[in-house]
Protein backbone atom coordinates (compact mmCIF):
# COMPACT_ATOMS: atom_id res chain seq x y z
CA UNK A 1 0.00 0.00 0.00
CA UNK A 2 1.22 3.40 -0.94
CA UNK A 3 1.35 5.99 1.71
CA UNK A 4 -0.94 8.42 0.68
CA UNK A 5 -3.13 5.57 0.68
CA UNK A 6 -2.01 4.84 4.09
CA UNK A 7 -2.70 7.93 5.61
CA UNK A 8 -5.97 8.21 3.47
CA UNK A 9 -7.46 5.59 5.52
CA UNK A 10 -6.22 5.80 8.73
CA UNK A 11 -6.03 9.96 9.11
CA UNK A 12 -9.87 10.70 10.49
CA UNK A 13 -8.59 7.60 13.56
CA UNK A 14 -5.55 9.27 14.57
CA UNK A 15 -7.04 12.58 14.84
CA UNK A 16 -9.78 11.36 16.78
CA UNK A 17 -6.88 9.54 18.93
CA UNK A 18 -5.20 12.69 19.06
CA UNK A 19 -8.15 14.85 20.43
CA UNK A 20 -9.21 12.39 22.42
CA UNK A 21 -6.38 12.41 24.54
CA UNK A 22 -5.94 16.30 24.70
CA UNK A 23 -9.30 15.65 25.75
CA UNK A 24 -8.18 14.44 29.30
CA UNK A 25 -5.90 17.18 29.82
CA UNK A 26 -9.00 18.84 30.48
CA UNK A 27 -10.52 19.25 33.37
CA UNK A 28 -13.33 17.38 35.27
CA UNK A 29 -15.77 19.80 34.15
CA UNK A 30 -14.39 20.44 30.80
CA UNK A 31 -14.82 16.72 29.89
CA UNK A 32 -18.16 16.27 31.28
CA UNK A 33 -19.56 19.30 29.09
CA UNK A 34 -17.87 17.25 25.78
CA UNK A 35 -19.28 13.96 27.29
CA UNK A 36 -21.87 13.46 24.35
CA UNK A 37 -18.73 14.74 22.21
CA UNK A 38 -16.67 12.12 23.34
CA UNK A 39 -19.05 9.36 22.82
CA UNK A 40 -19.50 10.43 19.17
CA UNK A 41 -15.84 10.46 18.81
CA UNK A 42 -15.17 7.34 20.03
CA UNK A 43 -17.98 5.72 18.11
CA UNK A 44 -16.27 7.39 15.00
CA UNK A 45 -12.93 5.63 15.87
CA UNK A 46 -14.60 2.45 16.10
CA UNK A 47 -15.98 2.50 12.79
CA UNK A 48 -12.75 3.80 11.34
CA UNK A 49 -10.58 1.02 13.05
CA UNK A 50 -13.05 -1.51 13.35
CA UNK A 51 -11.80 -1.95 17.00
CA UNK A 52 -13.31 -2.26 20.76
CA UNK A 53 -14.96 1.10 21.66
CA UNK A 54 -11.98 2.01 24.33
CA UNK A 55 -9.11 3.85 24.73
CA UNK A 56 -6.90 0.61 25.05
CA UNK A 57 -8.21 -0.99 22.39
CA UNK A 58 -7.52 1.95 19.83
CA UNK A 59 -3.87 2.40 21.39
CA UNK A 60 -3.03 -0.89 20.14
CA UNK A 61 -4.49 -0.06 16.70
CA UNK A 62 -2.58 2.81 16.80
CA UNK A 63 1.03 0.82 17.62
CA UNK A 64 0.33 -1.72 14.88
CA UNK A 65 0.17 1.52 12.26
CA UNK A 66 3.26 2.62 13.54
CA UNK A 67 4.78 -1.02 12.79
CA UNK A 68 3.22 -1.23 9.73
CA UNK A 69 4.94 2.71 8.69
CA UNK A 70 8.40 1.53 9.95
CA UNK A 71 8.60 -2.05 8.03
CA UNK A 72 7.04 -0.29 4.62
CA UNK A 73 9.57 2.45 5.11
CA UNK A 74 7.40 5.77 4.88
CA UNK A 75 8.27 8.82 5.30
CA UNK A 76 10.75 9.77 8.77
CA UNK A 77 7.67 12.63 9.13
CA UNK A 78 5.10 10.14 9.21
CA UNK A 79 6.85 7.58 11.08
CA UNK A 80 7.87 10.56 13.90
CA UNK A 81 4.40 11.78 13.84
CA UNK A 82 2.48 8.08 14.93
CA UNK A 83 6.14 7.73 17.07
CA UNK A 84 5.05 10.57 19.17
CA UNK A 85 1.21 9.47 19.16
CA UNK A 86 2.12 6.07 20.86
CA UNK A 87 4.37 8.06 23.59
CA UNK A 88 1.43 9.66 24.20
CA UNK A 89 -0.86 6.73 24.43
CA UNK A 90 1.26 5.06 26.54
CA UNK A 91 1.58 7.60 29.18
CA UNK A 92 -1.99 8.39 29.29
CA UNK A 93 -3.03 4.30 29.62
CA UNK A 94 -0.21 4.24 32.32
CA UNK A 95 -2.15 7.41 33.60
CA UNK A 96 -5.23 6.14 33.49
CA UNK A 97 -4.37 2.67 35.24
CA UNK A 98 -3.18 5.14 38.27
CA UNK A 99 -6.19 6.67 38.62
CA UNK A 100 -8.00 3.80 38.68
CA UNK A 101 -5.84 2.94 41.82
CA UNK A 102 -6.09 6.71 43.26
CA UNK A 103 -10.30 5.81 43.03
CA UNK A 104 -9.67 2.61 44.74
CA UNK A 105 -7.40 4.24 47.97
CA UNK A 106 -9.99 7.65 47.71
CA UNK A 107 -13.27 5.03 47.78
CA UNK A 108 -11.37 3.13 51.27
CA UNK A 109 -10.28 6.44 52.96
CA UNK A 110 -13.01 8.59 52.11
CA UNK A 111 -16.08 7.21 49.79
CA UNK A 112 -16.21 4.17 51.68
CA UNK A 113 -16.51 5.47 55.78
CA UNK A 114 -18.56 8.30 54.34
CA UNK A 115 -20.98 6.57 53.17
CA UNK A 116 -21.70 4.10 56.27
CA UNK A 117 -22.17 7.33 57.95
CA UNK A 118 -24.45 9.09 55.89
CA UNK A 119 -26.29 5.41 55.57
CA UNK A 120 -26.29 5.17 59.27
CA UNK A 121 -29.99 4.45 60.02
CA UNK A 122 -30.11 0.93 57.51
CA UNK A 123 -26.48 0.18 59.18
CA UNK A 124 -28.08 0.64 62.99
CA UNK A 125 -31.38 -1.33 62.29
CA UNK A 126 -28.78 -4.27 60.67
CA UNK A 127 -26.42 -4.16 63.41
CA UNK A 128 -29.23 -4.24 65.75
CA UNK A 129 -30.89 -7.26 64.41
CA UNK A 130 -27.58 -9.10 64.00
CA UNK A 131 -25.62 -8.68 66.83
CA UNK A 132 -28.64 -8.18 69.32
CA UNK A 133 -29.66 -11.63 68.60
CA UNK A 134 -25.72 -12.61 68.81
CA UNK A 135 -25.56 -11.57 72.19
CA UNK A 136 -29.05 -12.85 73.41
CA UNK A 137 -28.15 -16.08 71.98
CA UNK A 138 -24.69 -16.39 73.89
CA UNK A 139 -26.13 -15.12 76.98
CA UNK A 140 -29.16 -17.09 76.67
CA UNK A 141 -27.16 -20.45 76.83
CA UNK A 142 -25.21 -19.62 80.11
CA UNK A 143 -28.79 -19.28 81.84
CA UNK A 144 -30.03 -22.28 79.58
CA UNK A 145 -27.27 -24.16 78.14
CA UNK A 146 -30.04 -26.99 76.69
CA UNK A 147 -30.89 -23.74 73.99
CA UNK A 148 -28.10 -24.40 71.85
CA UNK A 149 -29.46 -27.68 70.64
CA UNK A 150 -32.47 -25.27 69.21
CA UNK A 151 -30.27 -24.19 66.76
CA UNK A 152 -27.70 -26.53 66.39
CA UNK A 153 -27.53 -30.54 66.00
CA UNK A 154 -25.69 -32.52 68.58
CA UNK A 155 -23.41 -33.33 65.78
CA UNK A 156 -22.84 -30.07 64.91
CA UNK A 157 -22.28 -29.26 68.64
CA UNK A 158 -19.66 -32.13 68.80
CA UNK A 159 -17.77 -31.06 65.49
CA UNK A 160 -17.05 -27.38 66.96
CA UNK A 161 -16.18 -29.15 70.02
CA UNK A 162 -13.78 -31.05 68.65
CA UNK A 163 -12.44 -28.13 66.53
CA UNK A 164 -11.58 -26.04 69.35
CA UNK A 165 -10.38 -28.53 71.92
CA UNK A 166 -6.82 -27.71 72.78
CA UNK A 167 -5.78 -31.32 73.74
CA UNK A 168 -6.08 -32.19 70.38
CA UNK A 169 -5.25 -29.93 67.34
CA UNK A 170 -2.29 -27.82 66.29
CA UNK A 171 -4.72 -25.53 64.51
CA UNK A 172 -7.64 -24.26 66.16
CA UNK A 173 -11.13 -24.26 64.07
CA UNK A 174 -11.02 -27.13 61.62
CA UNK A 175 -12.35 -30.11 61.24
CA UNK A 176 -8.66 -31.81 59.68
CA UNK A 177 -5.68 -30.47 60.58
CA UNK A 178 -4.29 -31.61 57.45
CA UNK A 179 -5.76 -28.74 55.16
CA UNK A 180 -3.13 -25.72 54.26
CA UNK A 181 -3.61 -22.22 55.35
CA UNK A 182 -4.12 -21.28 51.86
CA UNK A 183 -6.42 -24.05 51.42
CA UNK A 184 -8.35 -22.44 54.45
CA UNK A 185 -7.87 -19.15 52.87
CA UNK A 186 -10.14 -19.83 49.66
CA UNK A 187 -12.86 -21.96 51.82
CA UNK A 188 -13.52 -19.10 54.39
CA UNK A 189 -13.90 -16.53 51.57
CA UNK A 190 -16.02 -18.40 49.69
CA UNK A 191 -17.73 -19.35 53.00
CA UNK A 192 -17.78 -15.33 54.09
CA UNK A 193 -18.94 -14.06 50.58
CA UNK A 194 -21.68 -16.76 50.69
CA UNK A 195 -23.48 -15.41 53.36
CA UNK A 196 -22.43 -11.43 52.96
CA UNK A 197 -24.59 -12.06 49.31
CA UNK A 198 -27.75 -13.96 51.24
CA UNK A 199 -27.80 -11.21 53.40
CA UNK A 200 -27.15 -8.51 51.04
CA UNK A 201 -29.50 -10.30 48.21
CA UNK A 202 -32.13 -11.15 50.55
CA UNK A 203 -33.49 -7.40 50.49
CA UNK A 204 -34.82 -7.86 47.50
CA UNK A 205 -37.48 -9.80 49.02
CA UNK A 206 -38.81 -6.57 50.76
CA UNK A 207 -36.04 -6.33 53.03
CA UNK A 208 -37.59 -9.81 55.00
CA UNK A 209 -34.62 -12.08 53.26
CA UNK A 210 -32.15 -9.55 54.77
CA UNK A 211 -34.16 -9.38 58.10
CA UNK A 212 -34.16 -13.28 58.06
CA UNK A 213 -30.77 -14.10 57.31
CA UNK A 214 -29.07 -11.40 59.98
CA UNK A 215 -31.34 -12.57 62.63
CA UNK A 216 -30.60 -16.63 61.65
CA UNK A 217 -26.62 -15.79 61.73
CA UNK A 218 -26.92 -14.14 64.79
CA UNK A 219 -28.62 -16.84 66.36
CA UNK A 220 -26.41 -19.40 64.70
CA UNK A 221 -23.23 -17.82 65.56
CA UNK A 222 -24.13 -17.17 68.86
CA UNK A 223 -25.28 -20.73 69.87
CA UNK A 224 -22.02 -21.68 68.45
CA UNK A 225 -19.86 -19.29 71.02
CA UNK A 226 -22.30 -19.69 73.81
CA UNK A 227 -22.21 -23.89 73.83
CA UNK A 228 -18.63 -23.73 73.62
CA UNK A 229 -18.16 -20.64 76.27
CA UNK A 230 -20.51 -22.67 78.24
CA UNK A 231 -18.33 -25.51 77.31
CA UNK A 232 -15.10 -24.02 79.10
CA UNK A 233 -13.53 -23.87 75.73
CA UNK A 234 -12.82 -19.71 76.50
CA UNK A 235 -9.39 -19.44 75.60
CA UNK A 236 -9.27 -21.82 72.24
CA UNK A 237 -12.58 -20.38 70.74
CA UNK A 238 -12.55 -16.97 71.80
CA UNK A 239 -8.77 -16.80 71.10
CA UNK A 240 -9.71 -17.83 67.61
CA UNK A 241 -12.18 -15.04 66.49
CA UNK A 242 -10.60 -12.39 68.73
CA UNK A 243 -8.77 -11.57 65.59
CA UNK A 244 -10.97 -11.65 62.79
CA UNK A 245 -14.42 -11.24 64.32
CA UNK A 246 -14.27 -7.03 63.53
CA UNK A 247 -14.05 -7.40 59.89
CA UNK A 248 -15.77 -10.50 59.26
CA UNK A 249 -19.05 -9.65 61.92
CA UNK A 250 -18.70 -5.87 60.56
CA UNK A 251 -18.75 -7.14 56.90
CA UNK A 252 -22.19 -9.51 57.69
CA UNK A 253 -23.78 -6.25 59.13
CA UNK A 254 -23.27 -3.86 56.37
CA UNK A 255 -24.44 -6.47 53.51
CA UNK A 256 -27.67 -6.19 55.96
CA UNK A 257 -27.36 -2.51 55.44
CA UNK A 258 -27.19 -3.08 51.86
CA UNK A 259 -30.02 -5.33 52.17
CA UNK A 260 -32.26 -2.73 53.62
CA UNK A 261 -30.91 -0.20 51.05
CA UNK A 262 -32.66 -2.22 48.66
CA UNK A 263 -35.48 -2.67 50.25
CA UNK A 264 -36.52 0.86 51.05
CA UNK A 265 -36.56 1.61 47.32
CA UNK A 266 -39.36 -0.70 46.97
CA UNK A 267 -41.16 -0.17 50.53
CA UNK A 268 -40.72 3.69 50.19
CA UNK A 269 -39.98 4.90 46.83
CA UNK A 270 -41.31 8.30 47.19
CA UNK A 271 -42.18 10.27 44.11
CA UNK A 272 -40.21 7.84 42.16
CA UNK A 273 -41.06 4.43 40.68
CA UNK A 274 -40.22 1.74 42.31
CA UNK A 275 -37.95 0.74 39.50
CA UNK A 276 -35.78 4.39 39.37
CA UNK A 277 -35.46 4.01 43.13
CA UNK A 278 -34.08 0.46 42.91
CA UNK A 279 -31.75 1.65 40.54
CA UNK A 280 -30.45 4.78 42.87
CA UNK A 281 -30.21 3.03 45.88
CA UNK A 282 -28.36 -0.25 44.69
CA UNK A 283 -25.60 2.24 43.15
CA UNK A 284 -25.46 3.01 46.98
CA UNK A 285 -26.00 -0.46 48.15
CA UNK A 286 -23.59 -2.29 45.55
CA UNK A 287 -20.67 0.83 46.89
CA UNK A 288 -21.31 -0.83 50.21
CA UNK A 289 -21.01 -4.44 48.99
CA UNK A 290 -17.47 -3.50 47.83
CA UNK A 291 -16.18 -2.34 51.28
CA UNK A 292 -18.14 -5.89 52.91
CA UNK A 293 -15.97 -7.88 50.71
CA UNK A 294 -13.16 -6.25 50.94
CA UNK A 295 -13.25 -6.96 54.88
CA UNK A 296 -14.61 -10.30 54.65
CA UNK A 297 -11.12 -10.90 52.47
CA UNK A 298 -9.60 -9.61 55.04
CA UNK A 299 -11.49 -11.44 57.53
CA UNK A 300 -10.58 -14.56 55.68
CA UNK A 301 -7.14 -13.80 55.46
CA UNK A 302 -6.65 -13.05 59.23
CA UNK A 303 -8.62 -16.33 60.49
CA UNK A 304 -6.32 -18.26 57.96
CA UNK A 305 -3.26 -17.66 59.21
CA UNK A 306 -3.66 -16.09 62.33
CA UNK A 307 -6.42 -16.97 64.17
CA UNK A 308 -5.92 -21.15 63.78
CA UNK A 309 -2.31 -20.60 65.18
CA UNK A 310 -2.36 -22.72 68.67
CA UNK A 311 0.89 -21.50 69.58
CA UNK A 312 -0.12 -17.49 69.78
CA UNK A 313 -0.98 -17.00 73.34
CA UNK A 314 -4.72 -16.18 73.99
CA UNK A 315 -3.54 -13.04 75.78
CA UNK A 316 -1.80 -12.14 72.88
CA UNK A 317 -5.49 -12.99 70.17
CA UNK A 318 -7.14 -11.13 72.75
CA UNK A 319 -4.74 -8.03 72.50
CA UNK A 320 -4.85 -8.38 68.88
CA UNK A 321 -8.32 -8.59 68.71
CA UNK A 322 -9.05 -5.30 70.79
CA UNK A 323 -6.36 -3.45 68.63
CA UNK A 324 -8.46 -4.47 65.21
CA UNK A 325 -12.10 -3.87 66.55
CA UNK A 326 -10.78 -0.27 67.79
CA UNK A 327 -9.52 0.23 64.70
CA UNK A 328 -12.34 -0.51 62.76
CA UNK A 329 -14.93 1.37 64.63
CA UNK A 330 -12.11 4.35 64.50
CA UNK A 331 -12.29 3.85 60.84
CA UNK A 332 -15.92 4.45 60.69
CA UNK A 333 -16.48 6.78 62.93
CA UNK A 334 -13.29 9.40 62.17
CA UNK A 335 -11.64 8.43 58.58
CA UNK A 336 -12.80 10.44 56.09
CA UNK A 337 -14.45 13.68 58.02
CA UNK A 338 -12.93 17.11 57.42
CA UNK A 339 -10.20 18.56 59.38
CA UNK A 340 -13.21 20.70 61.49
CA UNK A 341 -15.25 18.21 61.76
Amino acid sequence: MKQSQFVEQNERAWQLIEAWMDRQKMSTKGRKKQKRLAAEETAEISETTGDEIDFPAAYRQLCHHLALAQSRMYSPLLIDRLNQLVIRGHHQLYATRMHFWHRVVDFFLLDFPRLIRQEWKAVALACMLFFGSFFAMIIAIQVEPELAYTIMSGEQAAQMEDMYDPAQHSRLGRIREADSDVMMFGFYIRNNTGIGFQVFAGGLLFGLGSLFFLLYNGLVIGAAAGHLTQMGYIETFWGFVAGHSAFELTAIALSGAAGFKLAEALLMPGRKSRRLALLDNSKIAIRIMYGSATLFIMAAFVEAFWSSLAIIPAAVKYAVGVILWTLVISYFVRVGRSPSA
